[in-house]
């Protein structure tokens, strides 16, 4: 007989009813052992499920007591005691501060005058990357403003990196948004749907409401271009607008601007007004040499247990930084990556094979979060520059941005891509700097042959070429390298020639 499931409590109903007489009389017979048996077997599911509950309750206990016996393991057998003095950013005892004396006393008598109730000089800080410009201004004007405040007065810093900012607008935006954090009051302007001029305005009221004076710290101010209306630079009119606020009264308190940037020919394209009322005084940062390094990193080694560093832990972190153009920043990064390392594998002591691992993922972390993370845009922008680098015949691996445009463009034509302008190529790769991946310097092509920039890379141009070709919308370009070659070379043989 075929038997429907869905009805099947039915059916099963009607077969027990058919036995139901002879299932009572069994049940008469043994009523008792039935009990019995019951009464047993509901004590030992009680039982069971008390085991059950004691054993959940165990296991999670256990759980517990292992996670927080893990974490104080890890706490007990790391290499740090104070890891922030191994961080970048941190702003460090003045005794601290090596091989910059020069610059530290620059600084320090340009801003002097604000203690004494007089308005400081503009500055304009430049060098390599990692040289020590953010330091320097940091640590200076943290002791500004505790001694403003010892003595009632009200100095603000108002410190800005332009970086990510794309616009003028952004960046008058981000001021105000700084200053506003700074002081615990509403930003009072939205960010889009109001004209720039009114959000200096906002600027202006929270200055001169809450500061006696204050300097503007504009980091990377050369990466703020902007849309160069008229050829003029978003940081040209940005410099132009602050250093002038006192003069025409917008700003009642004093006004300083210091303007951070690795380029050293940074004032060549400010207009000419701006360049006026800027008028910064220059404090220049050289890269620091092996030696500088290795004090600077002696002097970080208490973030460090005691015998915790093997002797020759700090003299290789210096000798790899030294390759990377002085910069401490790199140095500071391998010496905390090489504590991390030792911490990760269960380690006491920090060895050379920490070093060497930690420069290792530096290098290779650095390439490849940076291409994963660009646009399109800004990846055939690179590949294109590390294309000249790497197929030129000329000696040397530097790339002129013309050149460098003209290849980004024949990129982007076989790619059937949309094209940016020569301005926004310049200022993709030059955010490239920051990364310490290309390094940048202007360029002259004598009488009336006008200013460009010229990119170098401090890696390899093929391993960066390789990295980029991951991007499917590349590999086309990627498998025809010997016309690419061809390119490359008529482009500088005409820049040079023509």
């Amino acid at each position: 007989m075929e038997v429907n499931l869905f009805n099947a409590p039915a059916y099963s109903r009607h077969m027990a009813g058919s036995d139901q007489e002879e299932a009572d009389q069994s049940t008469l017979d043994e009523g008792t052992s039935s009990t019995s048996d019951g009464q047993q077997l509901e004590s030992a599911r009680e039982d069971a499920a008390g085991d059950a509950n004691q054993n959940q309750g165990s296991t999670e206990e256990s759980t517990q007591r292992s996670i927080r016996d893990m974490l104080d393991d890890e706490g007990e057998a790391s290499v740090f005691v104070n890891r922030d003095l191994v961080e970048p950013d941190t702003i460090i005892d003045e005794e601290r501060i090596v091989g910059r004396d020069d610059q530290l006393e620059s600084v320090v008598s340009f801003l002097k005058p604000t203690l004494q109730g007089n308005r400081p000089p503009n500055m304009l800080l430049y060098g390599p990357a990692g040289t020590g410009k953010s330091l320097i201004i940091g640590a200076v004007t943290q002791q500004i403003i505790e001694l403003c405040q010892s003595k009632g007065e009200r100095f603000g810093v108002v410190d800005i990196n332009c970086q990510p900012i794309n616009t003028l607008d952004q960046a008058v935006y981000e001021l105000v948004q700084t200053v506003a954090q700074d002081v615990g009051t509403e930003v009072g302007v939205p960010e889009t749907g109001v004209s720039t001029k009114r959000k200096y305005r906002r600027l202006y009221e929270l200055i001169n409401e809450h500061y006696d004076s204050v300097i503007f710290i504009l980091d990377e101010i050369d990466l703020l271009v902007g849309r160069r209306e008229n050829d003029e630079p978003a940081y040209s009119k940005l410099l132009y607008q602050l250093s002038r606020a006192s003069n025409t009264n917008e700003i009642e308190g004093r006004v300083s601007v210091a303007a951070l940037t690795n380029d050293p020919k940074f004032m060549e394209d400010i207009d000419g007004r701006a360049e006026s009322s800027f008028n910064p005084r220059d404090v220049y940062f050289p890269d620091y040499d092996a030696t500088q390094l290795r004090e600077i990193l002696e002097n970080r080694r208490d973030a460090f247990r005691q015998d915790a560093l093997e002797d020759d832990v700090i003299p290789l972190v210096a000798a790899f930084a030294a390759q990377s153009h002085g910069d401490a920043r790199k140095a500071i990064d391998l010496f905390r990556g090489a504590g991390d390392l030792a911490d990760e594998q269960g380690d006491e002591v920090v060895t050379e094979d920490h070093v060497r691992e930690s420069q290792e993922e530096i290098d290779k972390d650095r390439s490849l979060k940076l291409v994963q993370g660009l646009t399109t845009q800004k990846k055939i922008s690179l590949y294109a520059t590390a294309a000249v680098a790497y197929h030129s015949n000329r000696a040397g691996s530097s790339v002129p941005s013309p050149v460098g445009f003209k290849v980004y463009q024949w990129v982007t034509n076989e790619l059937d891509a949309d094209q940016m302008t020569r301005e926004t190529y310049v200022k993709y790769v030059k955010e490239l700097s920051t990364y310490g991946l290309i390094s940048t310097s202007r360029k002259s092509r004598g009488r009336g042959g006008g200013m460009y920039m010229e990119f170098t890379f401090t890696g390899d141009p093929e391993a960066m070429m390789t990295r980029i070709v991951d991007d499917t919308r590349l590999e086309r370009i990627a498998e025809q390298q010997e016309l690419l070659s061809s390119v490359v070379n008529a482009q500088l043989k005409e820049f040079h020639e023509g």
